[in-house]
């Protein structure tokens, strides 16, 4: 027994299962099912992208998942429980899938392989977070990776964008519209690592150096110690590169094993760019090309040459040759990636720092680097014969002259050591080295120290010593404290060769080491060639570099901060200590000094260069200050700004009293309120202090809400605020700055914890809506009322406002200050001049309105619409609150509104304008009918709602399916609401019916033309009240009708037939009112029911030829097929609609598509009276029957022009029409013209387009083009049919078979002109004309055998069905083919076929003799083939078997209504044997010589054939003489010679000739 299942709602399939069984619902492994029932190991349910179809399958195929069940029961929808991240995965990659394959379909293989990888990326790290095994930190690092690569991929296939929070999609009913406006137009910034920038022309060092030992494998020295392979870099910019320098330790005389003295050589350098890095796909290591320098000179820019490029300066260290790095980026500042990524941490990860501060230092970080650089040198050779290899040697020296211990790094990543040993570059007396060492001092030692340089020459030989030759210095502090300025500085070289000369320090300390401190008298030294160049910088937050920076924080009292702000915010920790020190020694005689001097301070940060050292006031406040009676100074002299120090003051007081003196302290900051807001009220200009004042203390205040906050109730706080916000001016001038600043207090209150509580929000509303108002009416300031705006409406949920009637309190304020003048804002928006291109892509601020009106509308419940609208005093003012919110939102269901992608924010657009719009209705109804109704408001609401039907964002039939399912789940169908919605409102117009007709026929029927059965039912109906009112009126559809034809091909050349709408346009080829009979039964009950039903018939017609014109439009290349559609419709136009302005469209159209056969341009027309218009088609169509070679046609409207220029005496153009008319005789004397063949094609079956449905065509065919060319081509342009091999006519089974058939053979021209094909003399180039040309009617002979066939004799039953085909246009013409409007079927008896094959083949005879004896034919051969065929068939049987068949005696006996027709033939016969011998005699004149043999055996067997016919020899004279005759029997001339006749007809082998000719 099938039971409901109670817990086991949601499967996977983990093995397909075929369904088999009775009622079995296949399965793929990988399917998602839902189940519903439960019996025995079996369940019933469906596959969740398929509900539709219901089955059972075994328990055991499936896996089963926790879920959750909503609207439990019938309707009941189940999601399963699991992490959001892998939920979005799952169905992304399932939807990815599909795309995927067809990627491929399309020859797309870039994208088909990328995503092919980023798809196995994304089921990887979907495997590892279902495992569970993840830390934290390493969790958050792969569903950030799954994400990015997720919205990678959708927008690579431009799918939806996906708003997220904290990596989960976000449900747009749980947020604010604006929070998701928000969401969806964020941009994530983007970081990199920031090692070396390339700046101007040379590369500055930016960081650190990330120091690593490699042994001689390459491998790390330590491998156990993980903390010495990896790093952690500072971010900055995406343009920086990172470069790798490498070194070798070398031993002197390593080769002969002497010793182990080692030195540091160069051995290459290798280049990446960071962005490079960042973008790759490839999650393994990066192997990166080590360079060598070509000149070792250069060693020191190795990098900027590589950079740029400079081949020519290095080269590949070796093919084997290469550095593997891998990279990772994080986001985030220090102390928020030790808490994510605790396990990188912990391991021990070194960090390599910036080359100086970040942006803000915080109260206890300290740092003292001092950073030398080892720049160049110049050294003498010192009695050597070459260049000196010069190593240095760098110690750090304290005060008493002892190496300080590990105070010397190359770079983080290693530990520091005692010395550092620079490269040694082979034989150079000007070596640059450019190495960067770091000296991490610290500052108790930094008094008294300096650093030596000790330089040595090292060789190979003398056992590889290293030789001292001299020494420089440099002190790290000052006399006067101050330390090493930053710099470049020149060192002195000082000469020694021993090392105990450097033993006591005290010994050349007070020698000078710096040329440029030298005294001017000391020209020794100056003149000295030997120096040493060194680069310092410090980074350090105790030691200053300049001297001033004491004497300023001495100097606050006497003259307050001077001219160095830079380093008094650097030290700020040390330089409030000092103050707050002071004040608490002496108050009363420091206390104002002390104070301007803070002042002073508190200014300086809220300049833009030092606002990012705010954070550290705030922390210094927190956390270091420590002033418990400073509050008392500052209460009488109280800043904004100083709030914060009062209130740390007073709890730290209360804290050591326990709260002594707190009314006294309440009294005194009401006190102090009071007199702030008598400060702000005060009404200045712009430009004086006192409004300067008030400015400064505006931007200030916000700051202070949260210390106050730790001292009063929130209600206090919220009242202090709103009566500062109160006491402002309300007067706006448009030149006073404090609108704009009292602005942006109210944006930052706005955003603070005080308006977040609901107590003080509904305290602090009425304050910031009548500032936000004023603005916004006078339309300034938008983007901070934007801001504000968003912000107050982001605290609004659904659900607060259905649970806090605080907050819906507040929504009602709102909506009374605010909703009209949003309004009014957005149409201002709109209504700017747009930028150049294809959208509309409104700026953020303005989006933000947009997303702020949506966020109040749909907060509104019932009872705010009912108080909105009650509110309206007048219908006046009701229909100017319509209007604009009507225009509103048809301008945000534009498509250009939003970007493509974001589909969720247009889906959230239109629930919010429906749910509206059925509010309005209402109010539309109650105001706007009977005696007051508004044309113009039903139309603003008629509109709006057809645009929202058609918008493609609701049109799901073009989604995926699970997008569609998701959408329907959550919106339902928002077409259909808005459908019926229109119907409600459009039965209670009733007689206003009449405003709308015609003008809402046309969106009314493309609203129906949306392929939703639900949609189609309700407004159909709407048509037939559109008639009977219309019928009612005037009596008849005209207008009914002119509209929907008008409409129907509109929304063909709009572009509606394109491929975004082929399944709307396919899935209605069936009649337009066919499905929906309700309404045929309708108008069947009606009196005007026979034109009613007229009319849906021909709109039905219509449709489908502007359905069939659509799909053959889609065609890539030119064919008969469009051309035949595009004719097929232009004549509907004209013979059944008699719609001429539509006709003459399609006639354009044709010729346009004519001409693109030939490849020419199009035709245009300039400005042009009636006369010249005229005049330039007919030159026009004179050119294009030139192209076709249809001259004779041409000669015609040449004959015109030229009568028209002879009639106004312009002889000039009439001689050149003369001229060209000249020309087309020319050309048709001259030029070859080919004779086509003529094809009945039959389209049989249910498939094809309904021009061609069940019809016969005769098409011509190209050049050169016979049967079996052109049955390829119509199989080529229908591939899907199948090609009849019988001429048969087919049964009503093929007629109404779901298929395609092809029936085509090829038929005979009959000619119209005779007159001119029977003339003698007429030359064949002329006659050739009127053989194919206007041809009405095509005839097709079939030979079959009545009764019993004859073997000895087939003649006798061989009968022909011959079928005549006239044609509804003459070929050629608009089209190269036309239907074929009437069929005649004759039957030819035997001997009537005898006479016509007799008849043609003696034509055929004499046109070959003319043909030689005028010497037209310049090759004798195709008269000898022939002679030979007729002679020799003839001698076999031919003419015996007419004779047997028919000159018997049975036959004239049982036959005597065919004696004349039987002498009629042997008339044929003995004519064809006197054209036989005149013949033979002409050929006997031209045959060539090789040729005689031939000819005597033709000669002999004509004999033979004369015998068996029972002709004597007659002599005939040697002269061929043509003459008309005109009887069709035989006739004598005047001499009594026979005149011998032969109807000139075409016969079964296609051919055709002119003239009857007399033998003499």
């Amino acid at each position: 027994m099938w039971i409901p299942t109670e817990h086991e709602k949601y499967g996977v399939v983990l093995a397909s299962f075929r369904g088999t069984v009775q009622h079995g619902l296949p399965l793929e492994i990988g399917d998602t099912v839902q189940i519903l029932e439960k019996c025995e190991g079996w369940y019933r349910g469906f596959i969740l992208k398929n509900p539709n179809i219901k089955g059972i399958f075994p328990s055991s195929y499936i896996h089963l998942k926790n879920a959750h069940v909503k609207n439990k029961g019938q309707f009941e929808t189940v999601t399963p429980v699991e992490d959001s991240v892998i939920t979005e995965m799952t169905s992304t990659l399932r939807d990815w899938g599909a795309m995927w394959k067809q990627l491929y379909v399309k020859n797309e293989g870039d994208l088909f392989h990328r995503l092919w990888h980023v798809m196995n990326e994304i089921l990887d790290l979907r495997r590892q977070v279902l495992v569970g095994h993840l830390t934290h930190d390493r969790m958050r690092d792969v569903k950030q990776h799954i994400t990015a690569r997720l919205d990678w991929g959708n927008e690579q296939l431009c799918l939806d964008l996906v708003p997220r929070r904290e990596f989960s999609m976000v449900d747009p009913d749980e947020i604010s519209v604006t929070e998701l406006y928000r969401l969806v137009n964020r941009l994530t910034p983007l970081h990199v690592i920031y090692i070396h920038s390339p700046l101007g022309s040379r590369a500055v060092k930016c960081g650190e150096r990330f120091f690593v030992r490699l042994n001689k494998s390459g491998l790390p020295k330590s491998p156990e110690k993980t903390e010495r392979q990896c790093t952690l870099f500072v971010v900055s910019s995406e343009h920086d590169f990172m470069f790798t320098e490498i070194d070798w330790r070398m031993g002197a005389g390593e080769k002969k094993n002497l010793c182990s003295v080692q030195y540091r050589r160069p051995f290459g350098c290798a280049v990446v760019s960071i962005a490079d890095l960042l973008t790759a796909d490839s999650k393994d290591d990066h192997l990166l090309k080590v360079y060598a320098c070509n000149t070792e000179s250069e060693w020191h820019q190795i990098h900027e040459n590589i950079i740029k490029k400079a081949n020519s300066r290095y080269n590949l260290s070796g093919s084997n040759t290469g550095l593997a790095v891998a990279l990772q980026l994080l986001h985030g500042d220090i102390e928020q990636l030790r808490r994510e990524y605790m396990v990188l941490f912990t391991r021990g990860v070194s960090i390599t720092r910036k080359l100086g501060f970040s942006d803000v230092i915080m109260p206890g970080e300290m740092r003292n680097d001092l950073y030398v650089t080892l720049e160049k040198g110049e050294f003498e050779k010192g009695g050597k014969s070459v260049a000196r290899n010069v190593e240095i040697t760098v110690y750090v020296l304290d005060i008493d002259g002892q190496i300080l211990k590990s105070h010397v790094a190359a770079g983080s990543g290693e530990p520091g050591g005692d010395e550092y040993h620079s490269l040694v570059l082979y034989h150079n007396n000007s070596p640059r080295w450019a190495e960067q060492i770091k000296l991490p001092i610290p500052v108790d030692m930094f008094r008294g120290s300096h650093v030596r340089f000790e330089f040595r020459h090292c060789s190979t030989k003398d056992k590889g010593e290293k030789k001292l030759f001299g020494y420089s210095f440099v002190p790290l502090m000052q006399e006067d404290g101050r330390t090493l300025p930053d710099g470049t500085h020149e060192l002195i070289i000082h000469k020694c060769e021993e090392n105990t000369s450097l033993a006591d320090c005290s010994r050349y300390l007070k020698l000078p080491f710096s040329k440029a401190n030298l005294p001017s008298n000391n020209q020794t030294l100056k003149g000295t060639k030997e120096s040493f160049w060194i680069t310092s910088f410090l980074c350090s937050t105790k030691l200053t570099q300049n001297g001033e920076v004491d004497s300023e924080i001495e100097g606050f009292f006497w003259g307050g901060i001077g001219h160095l702000p830079g380093e008094v915010c650097l030290f700020l920790q040390d330089t409030l200590d000092t103050l707050f020190g002071i004040l608490d020694e002496n108050s009363q005689r420091y206390g104002l000094k002390v104070f301007d001097s803070l002042v002073h301070i508190i200014n300086l940060l809220q300049d833009s260069k030092f606002q990012h050292f705010k954070p550290v006031m705030d922390t210094y406040i927190e956390s270091h200050f420590a002033g418990a009676l400073s509050y008392r100074y500052y209460m009488a002299v109280h800043v904004s700004a100083l709030t914060s120090y009062i209130i740390q003051s007073r709890r730290l007081f209360s804290l050591a009293t326990g709260g002594q003196s707190e009314d006294e302290f309440r009294v005194c900051i009401h006190e102090l309120f009071m007199s702030i807001r008598f400060f702000l009220s005060q009404e200045n200009k712009g430009t004086s202090p006192v409004a300067q004042t008030q400015a400064v203390f505006l931007r200030t205040f916000p700051a202070v809400y949260g210390e106050l906050l730790k001292i009063f109730t929130v209600r206090e706080v919220a009242g202090f605020v709103r009566e500062m916000l109160g006491s402002l001016p309300t007067t706006i001038h448009a030149d006073c700055p404090l609108e704009a600043v009292k602005l942006q207090c109210i944006a930052k209150t706005v955003e603070s914890q005080l308006y977040i509580n609901p107590e003080s929000r509904c305290i602090l509303l009425p304050v910031v809506l009548r500032v936000l108002q004023a603005h916004m009416q006078e339309q300034r300031d938008l983007v901070m009322c934007a801001r504000i705006l968003t912000s107050m409406l982001s605290l609004i949920t659904k659900e607060e406002n259905g649970t806090e009637p605080v907050v819906s309190e507040e929504v009602q304020l709102i909506v009374e200050s605010l909703l009209g003048v949003l309004l009014r804002t957005i149409l201002e928006i709109s209504n700017r001049p747009q930028s150049a291109g294809p959208a509309m892509r409104i700026q953020f601020q303005d989006g933000e309105f947009v997303a702020c009106l949506l966020a109040l509308l749909r907060q509104m419940s019932d009872r705010h619409y009912q108080q909105l609208l009650q509110a309206f005093s007048s219908k006046d003012d009701l229909r100017d609150f319509l209007l604009p919110i009507f225009t509103v939102f048809r301008i945000l269901i534009r498509p250009e509104m939003f970007p493509k992608d974001w589909t969720v924010m247009r889906l959230v657009t239109n629930n919010v304008i429906i749910t509206t719009v059925l509010y309005l209705s209402d109010a539309l109804r109650k105001n706007f009918l009977n005696d007051k109704f508004d044309y113009k408001v039903w139309d603003s609401y008629f509109y709006l709602s057809v645009i929202f039907i058609n918008q493609p964002c609701l049109q799901l039939e073009s989604f995926s399916p699970s997008k569609r399912k998701k959408i329907l789940e959550k919106y339902g169908d928002m077409r259909v609401m808005m459908g019926c919605e229109i119907f409600s409102m459009w039965q209670n117009l009733g007689e206003h019916k009449l405003n709308f007709i015609p003008a809402m026929i046309g969106p009314f029927l493309e609203v129906t033309l949306v392929p939703q059965p639900d949609l189609r039912n309700v407004m159909i109906p709407i048509f037939h009240d559109m008639m009977d009112w219309e019928q009612r009126r005037s009596g008849n559809f005209k207008q009914v009708e002119a509209k929907l034809i008008d409409k129907l091909d509109s929304l063909m050349s709009e572009g509606k037939g394109d491929e975004t709408y082929r399944e709307l346009f396919n899935s209605i080829r069936i009649p337009l009112f066919g499905p929906y009979p309700s309404l045929l039964k309708k108008i069947e009950r009606e009196t005007w029911r026979e034109s009613g039903i007229s009319l849906i018939a021909t709109v039905t017609r219509l449709m489908e030829r502007l359905l069939d014109y659509r799909d053959c439009m889609k065609l890539g290349e030119v064919d008969g097929k469009k051309i035949g559609c595009t004719v097929s419709l232009l004549n509907f136009y004209k013979t059944e609609l008699n719609k001429e302005e539509m006709y003459i469209r399609y006639i354009h159209k044709l010729y346009d598509l004519h001409l693109k056969c030939c490849d020419l341009e199009f035709l245009n027309y300039p400005m042009q009276s009636e006369w010249q218009r005229k005049e330039y088609l007919h030159l026009t169509i004179v050119q294009n029957f030139d192209r076709g070679k249809c001259w004779e046609n041409g000669i015609i409207l040449c004959r015109e022009l030229a009568d028209q220029y002879e009639s106004y005496y312009d002889y000039r153009n009439l001689s050149k029409m003369r001229m060209m008319e000249a020309s087309l005789y020319d050309k048709i004397m001259d030029q070859q013209r080919l004779e086509p063949e003529f094809f009945r094609v039959g389209f049989y079956g249910k498939k094809f387009p309904f021009f061609l449905r069940n019809k016969e065509f005769v098409c011509r065919g190209h050049d050169y083009e016979r049967l079996e060319a052109f049955q390829q081509r119509m199989l080529n342009e229908f591939p899907h049919a199948i090609a009849m091999q019988h001429v048969n006519q087919p049964d009503q089974t093929i007629y109404q078979a779901e298929a395609q058939y092809l029936q085509i053979y090829a038929v005979t021209p009959i000619p119209e002109s005779q007159d001119v094909l029977q003339r003698d003399g007429v030359p064949d180039n002329i006659k050739s004309f009127y053989k194919f040309n206007h041809i009405w009617r095509f005839r097709y002979d079939r030979p079959f055998h009545k009764g019993t066939k004859d073997k000895e004799n087939e003649f006798k039953s061989l009968w022909v069905e011959r079928t005549t085909l006239t044609l509804v246009q003459s070929l050629p013409g608009i089209s190269r083919w036309f239907e074929v409007e009437k069929r005649e079927l004759v039957e030819v008896s035997p001997l009537e076929n005898a006479i016509e094959v007799i008849e043609n083949k003696n034509l055929q005879l004499r046109t070959l003799i003319t043909q030689c004896q005028s010497r037209q034919m310049q090759n004798i051969n195709p008269l000898t083939m022939c002679l030979n065929g007729v002679i020799d068939a003839a001698v076999n049987g031919g003419l015996a078997r007419y004779q047997e068949a028919f000159f018997v005696k049975d036959y004239i006996m049982n036959h005597p209504e065919d004696g004349e027709k039987i002498g009629r033939l042997r008339e044929l016969m003995f004519e064809q044997a006197h054209i036989l011998e005149y013949g033979l005699a002409v050929h006997e004149k031209f045959v060539p010589q090789d040729m005689r043999p031939l000819h005597k055996k033709l000669v002999d067997q004509f004999h033979l054939m004369k015998s068996s016919l029972g002709i004597q020899v007659q002599s005939f004279l040697p002269m061929w003489a043509p003459a008309r005759c005109t009887s069709p029997t035989a006739a004598r001339d005047p001499a009594g010679t026979p005149c011998l006749t032969s109807s000139a007809q075409t016969g079964a082998e296609g051919l055709s000739g002119g003239g009857e000719y007399f033998f003499f």
